[in-house]
């Protein structure tokens, strides 16, 4: 590592060492390692959004907020930068300050500079799309695929990268392979991620055609679905009953799913969370803040 590096500060990889990556911890470890005589003033016309930044809107009442906030208190938390190969300074953590500094009439905002590669902006743009916005299901997947391919890493490193399980990071890349027409039902919140889920397994276009309708207009659930992919004859459809009461939890059980990355079950006054091993045991406490 040279000098300037070093002066800097660590990159990405550095940074966690094999860590789980969070990005409220990207900030936090940088925030908390860097003296006070590194933090400068940087004229926030020299600013522009990290180039990687997938995140195009802002809620503009919580701008607003924040700006008025800004204006009577100022910028409690510096912003953090890597200088640009083209102008001025790209915005790595902290374009909400920023936006809002200049509601508020700011010229200039404290910042910390942090030599951080190509890979690393977007891997941190990603993780902030990722942990901090309501992705769907397929936004949330492409996501997983963007990361494998930038950082040429296996699902299973980025599974661990994440804290997600294996089987969640397989499953949502599983939803890429279903036609454009289902992903598009899926962005819309016309199709759960658990329905979609068993749709991606079907190789058959004609028959997730065929599962798509009855989902859509006959009401089958997850687990009729499952049943019809296994094997039952579809031109029957019309016999199944599709009125009977679904367990009430379903819903509930598939939002927990989804939280933890594994199979949940919850029956009258009990909920059963499925894991693999310790490893995995100890990842979904980390997600429930149950760990030591």
């Amino acid at each position: 590592m040279d000098n300037k590096r070093r002066a800097l500060g660590k990159g990405l990889e550095e940074l966690f060492n094999n860590e789980q990556i969070d990005f409220d911890k990207i900030e936090e470890k940088i925030v908390e390692s860097t003296p006070k005589d590194q933090i400068v003033e940087i004229n926030l016309d020299e600013l522009r959004s990290n180039p990687y930044q997938p995140r195009k809107n802002f809620d503009e009442e919580k701008l607003n907020e924040l700006a008025l906030s800004i204006k009577e208190h100022g910028v409690f938390q510096p912003i953090i930068v890597k200088k640009s190969t083209v102008r001025g300074y790209e915005i790595i953590a902290g374009e909400r300050r920023v936006k809002a500094s200049r509601m508020a009439g700011l010229t200039k905002i404290p910042a910390i500079v942090r030599d951080f590669t190509d890979s690393d902006m977007m891997e941190i743009a990603l993780l902030e799309n990722l942990q901090r916005e309501n992705l769907n299901s397929i936004e949330e997947a492409s996501a997983y695929k963007k990361l494998i391919d930038t950082l040429n890493i296996t699902q299973d490193e980025l599974a661990k990268r994440l804290g997600k399980s294996r089987s969640h990071i397989t499953n949502m890349l599983g939803l890429l392979t279903l036609p454009e027409e289902v992903k598009n039902l899926i962005s819309e919140n016309k199709l759960s991620q658990s329905h979609a889920r068993v749709l991606s397994k079907i190789d058959d276009k004609e028959k997730i055609d065929e599962f798509v309708d009855l989902i859509l207009n006959k009401g089958l659930n997850v687990r009729q679905i499952e049943e019809l992919s296994q094997g039952k004859d579809v031109t029957k459809k019309h016999k199944i009953n599709v009125t009977h009461k679904e367990n009430e939890y379903s819903q509930l059980e598939d939002s927990i799913s989804e939280k933890l990355g594994t199979r949940v079950k919850v029956k009258k006054n009990k909920i059963e969370i499925s894991f693999t091993n310790n490893n995995d045991l100890n990842r979904i406490l980390e997600i429930m803040n149950l760990g030591d």
